[in-house]
């Protein structure tokens, strides 16, 4: 082991790195002094015993740098929203033209979900992914409702909350339309779907990953 360690550098490497060898002594103090500065926590006697039993392994002592916990914002609660007008659509922006465009996009939506909209297709699946779609861009119309008022109401849905839905008519008027007590239709391609507001009193977020239990009749 000696023999390797304090082996003199051969004159031709010597001449390439441009470095004068050392004589054993000074390659032995060298070793050892090298030795003593990184292996910081054992003796000399130790580090003479780890020498003649078993090689050493170098390790360079980094300290530890300590990992910064992010703090992720709280968002903003319901009532900071309302405060901040956040969902409320400004009468310039009440217009039925302007939502077309979400319209043609929502059908499209559809029939993607619902594999082209065949006219094989069974109803039972087509109700089934309506009830867990996203409804901003539909154009709804409620067919029954426990306050006359609503009956014949069709407009494009523009804000879908928990309880109501946001739609503008074709007169350009904003309405508000609670789900409960409501019964909407839904057309696209010559399918027509009703769905019980009362059934879907979820967020639309929340629709998406709900069961929903086939039932016969649904009273209003």
């Amino acid at each position: 082991m000696e023999g390797v360690v304090y082996k003199p550098l051969p004159q031709q490497t010597a001449k390439l790195v441009n470095i004068q060898p050392q004589r054993p002594k000074e390659a032995d103090a060298f070793v050892k002094a090298f030795l003593k500065r990184s292996l910081t926590q054992k003796s000399e006697e130790a580090i003479e015993d780890i020498l003649t039993r078993k090689a050493v392994a170098l390790k360079h002592l980094h300290k530890r740098r300590r990992r910064e916990r992010k703090t992720r914002g709280k968002g903003l609660s319901a009532k900071q929203r309302r405060e901040m007008r956040l969902f409320e659509i400004k009468p310039e922006h009440q217009r039925y033209e302007m939502f077309l465009p979400l319209h043609e996009l929502w059908k499209q939506y559809i029939r993607d979900l619902c594999n082209g909209l065949k006219p094989e297709a069974q109803p039972q699946m087509i109700q089934t992914k309506l009830l867990k779609a996203d409804l901003h861009g539909a154009l709804v119309t409620v067919t029954k409702s426990k306050c006359p008022s609503y009956v014949g109401l069709t407009g494009i849905v523009v804000q879908e909350m928990k309880h109501v839905f946001k739609i503008v008519t074709s007169e350009d008027r904003l309405k508000v339309v609670p789900k409960l007590n409501n019964v909407f239709s839904v057309e696209i391609d010559g399918f027509v779907s009703y769905i019980f507001g009362s059934k879907i009193q979820f967020r639309a977020s929340e629709r998406s990953a709900k069961k929903f239990k086939a039932k016969g009749t649904i009273d209003l």
